[in-house]
């Protein structure tokens, strides 16, 4: 018998969430099939059988949320006979496995019951106060989407007694606080008791970057994030103490040989940070490329292990937001982070003492005291906002690299 365990697929994930099983108990499977999809800290994944051979006892529900380690199934291999196989008597608990699954499913009731749901769904079922079990699926192979929920909870509401409803209004809201949204916090709480945080803040003007932009859009449509990016790794590489970890156990400050720049995300089931890697190397066409499809897998829930590894500066953007200020928290073992804020028309007093209306953006460095200093961060973000200010500059350094 092969037992099927949650493993740690990396990023230091603790726990995981059983979403489908693609397969029942009695069910023959290949190997490599994908038999269960998980929700993890951080994306959805599927595992897949190990062996061929039968599906034997499921041990969690569709819906638990288990430690790393923990047996989810098992499975009857077909490359190694179970002892006693050569038994003469077939025992009732063979036959029972062996039966036609026709026969068998009326037989079995204590089963955890399957509801095909992904995670957005199930959170759209919490936020709306439906039980998703109570629900009828019209997806392929009857998965409940979110217009089922949607349709559920609009006639539940009509129909709802006035005892539920005062039950209801006695019971506080509860949210669960666990998956994504609990490594979150352990992360942030790691990152802020363990490092000393100061923010230097500088306002940059983005009006000739705009207007730089609107001049190329008919053959490059670029985003302005694009250009941060990669004026970031320009100035990482010209100041590598921003692009490094520290590493106390052996007092040694290690900078980081490539660029890679985690953008975080706004996801669905909470703050994510997609990496893309080595961009030193790509052109801004290529990282406006990059960025677009992370973002969209952020949004989808359909990141992988690999795209989420190995950054080494992280910015975020909350200027669409409306954000005009923020002391972010720094992602840890990073040694630093850059917020972008909202970018705004102001009047602006000139060089030649003229009031004049330009695009004002205020950024945030927040850095760790322990690898750097104010020095420091003021060269790093006056070299960054040369490269933002004078967009041909940048051209054209970037053409002599």
């Amino acid at each position: 018998m092969v037992e099927v365990k949650l493993y740690d697929i990396g990023e230091g994930m603790t726990e995981g969430t059983v979403v489908t099983y693609f397969v029942s108990e009695g069910d023959t499977v290949k190997r490599d099939q994908p038999i269960i999809e998980l929700q993890t800290e951080k994306m959805v994944t599927e595992l897949s059988a190990p062996v061929a051979g039968k599906i034997g006892r499921i041990l969690v529900g569709e819906g638990e949320t288990i430690p790393v380690g923990t047996v989810i199934l098992e499975i009857e291999s077909e490359d190694s006979p179970e002892p006693g196989a050569d038994k003469k008597e077939t025992t009732e608990e063979e036959k029972m496995v062996n039966e036609p699954l026709a026969e068998k499913s009326v037989k079995e009731t204590s089963g955890p019951k399957r509801i095909k749901a992904a995670p957005f769904t199930r959170k759209v079922a919490r936020e709306r106060g439906v039980d998703i079990d109570l629900i009828t699926g019209t997806g392929k192979d009857g998965r409940i989407t979110v217009e089922d929920v949607e349709a559920f909870a609009s006639g539940d509401s009509l129909e709802e007694t006035d005892t539920k409803a005062v039950e209801r209004e006695a019971a506080p809201e509860t949210i669960p606080f666990k998956g994504r949204r609990k490594q979150i916090a352990d992360h942030m709480t790691k990152s802020l008791f363990t490092i000393p945080h100061v923010a230097h803040m500088e306002e940059i003007d983005m009006t000739e970057l705009l207007e730089f932009r609107k001049d190329i859009k008919d053959t490059y449509n670029i985003s302005v994030s694009a250009f941060f990016i990669k004026a970031l790794a320009m100035s990482l590489k010209k100041f590598p103490i921003f692009n490094a970890e520290l590493d106390e156990a052996n007092s040694q400050i290690k900078l980081k040989p490539t660029v890679n720049i985690g953008v975080a995300a706004d996801a669905p089931e909470g703050l994510i940070v997609p990496v893309i890697q080595r961009v030193e190397d790509l052109s801004l066409v290529s990282i406006h490329k990059q960025l677009k499809e992370l973002n969209e897998k952020a949004r989808n829930n359909t990141l992988k292990p690999a795209d989420i590894r190995g950054g080494t500066f992280t910015i975020s953007n909350v200027g669409p937001m409306g954000s005009i200020g923020a002391t972010p928290i720094i992602n840890y073992p990073e040694v630093a982070l850059m917020c972008f804020h909202k970018t705004k028309k102001m009047p602006v007093v000139n060089d030649s003492d003229e009031i004049v209306i330009r695009s004002m953006m205020n950024v945030t460095l927040t850095f760790d005291h322990r690898v750097m200093d104010g020095g420091d961060a003021i060269q790093f973000t006056n070299y960054f906002k040369s490269l933002i200010e004078r967009p041909q500059v940048m051209m054209v350094e970037l053409s002599g690299e």
